[in-house]
């Protein structure tokens, strides 16, 4: 008698983020006081004018009715118009398809790309989906470790020294999730060059392309290296530049003839994305970044705030992170001592010490790639910032 599931999904990784979030809620529920560091979202709620816009269009019965599976043809020119804004890409809306949030453009775009034995290279520390997409898609995710000694960015060398026959796309994200880290223009543009030289895919994920700090700016790979667009794919979305992470709006960016089969895809799996969502999100992308730039103010405080309390704590090395909500403390210095009469040996096993002991969500590091280290968010309250780091350092100190 055979498995009740699929070897295809039986195969597949849960969400370590989501389920540390998930746990985190759980004891909350139960009356403990847990603070989270886990899930990448902002905690502030969606600007007005977004919801505003999302109460108007469920009164308009034309939102009550299918649409075309690819997005609303506004939402889509919209999205062609902000990109060209943001970061310089000039499109067509016929190169874009609108998903149902960021993680179903990921899929869509190795599931469009990928054959069976097709192999992806894939810079750690990643995020979870990376590799159960490109697994799923019948691909080889091939990790390339880029470690806080090179601040957490991939070298040209790197990629070389992976690269096979069997090698068809590069998966690029900057600003990173989990790491924070933002690649110069100069960085992507020599690993841009080197794609184009070499016939590969670049599938980069833009989700994070506003939280920048300091001097950090995202650079658009097919900005960077013209030539490359035609074997490009762009990830986006409005999840975490406008607080939307529930709306589950995202998007893929590409030659004409990719999207199209995407697009066929799309078709049979879902239909269109929910009109609602689609109405608010085209009030996001048309609308200015007014409040973008507010959150970043606290993004930015909060940045400073946790490297500084983090690398105060014995044993913990945080490179400040430039990018996205994230810090990516190194903690192999605390593995291996005892702490409330245990030894963690993993930067998992120190998560879970930390959940049970100090009562602080955190993921560890070996749900990216890289065991060794810690992710902590830092789109999460003042207050619970500091009294969660404070936990840690006392706990651990």
């Amino acid at each position: 008698m055979g498995s009740r599931i699929s070897a295809r999904i039986g195969a597949i990784s849960e969400s370590a983020t989501l389920a540390v979030d998930s746990k985190a809620k759980a004891l909350k529920a139960a009356g403990r006081p847990v603070i989270g560091f886990g899930a990448g979202e902002p905690d502030f709620p969606t600007p007005d004018y977004i919801v505003e816009a999302a109460v108007a269009a469920a009164r308009d019965p034309k939102n009550h009715r299918y649409s075309p599976a690819g997005g609303l043809p506004e939402l889509k020119q919209a999205i062609a118009d902000k990109t060209k804004r943001d970061s310089g890409y000039e499109i067509e809306a016929s190169q874009v398809l609108v998903t149902n949030g960021g993680k179903h453009a990921v899929y869509n775009t190795f599931a469009t790309l990928l054959d069976p034995g097709d192999e992806v290279l894939l810079p750690a520390p990643y995020w979870t989906t990376y590799p159960e997409t490109i697994r799923l898609a019948g691909g080889v995710p091939v990790e390339v470790l880029a470690d806080e000694t090179q601040n957490y960015s991939v070298t040209v060398e790197q990629l070389e020294a992976a690269r096979t026959p069997r090698t068809k796309a590069l998966l690029f994200c900057s600003p990173s999730n989990p790491t924070g880290a933002v690649d110069s223009p100069e960085a992507v543009a020599a690993i841009g060059r080197w794609a184009l030289e070499h016939d590969l895919w670049v599938v980069t994920d833009e989700i994070y392309e506003h939280l920048t700090y300091g001097d950090a700016r995202a650079t658009s790979i097919p900005v960077a290296v013209p030539e490359l667009a035609d074997k490009t794919v762009v990830l986006n979305g409005v999840a975490k530049t406008y607080a939307m992470t529930g709306w589950r709006v995202g998007w893929m960016i590409g030659p004409k003839d990719v999207i199209k089969a995407a697009t066929n895809l799309q078709s049979h799996q879902t239909s269109n994305v929910c009109n609602i969502a689609q109405r608010a999100a085209l009030a996001a992308v048309s609308g200015d970044l007014t409040a973008v730039d507010a959150m970043k103010v606290a993004f930015d405080r909060r940045r400073r705030t946790m490297v500084r309390m983090l690398n105060e704590i014995p044993g913990i090395d945080c490179p400040e992170p430039t990018g996205a909500f994230y810090a990516y403390p190194s903690v192999k210095g605390v593995l291996g001592k005892e702490i409330a009469g245990r030894t963690p040996t993993s930067s998992s096993e120190l998560a879970d010490l930390i959940l049970d002991e100090a009562e602080v969500a955190v993921v560890p590091g070996e749900a990216f790639g890289a065991p060794g280290y810690l992710r902590l968010s830092y789109a999460l309250g003042d207050d619970d910032l500091v009294e969660g780091l404070g936990r840690i350092a006392k706990l651990l100190s």
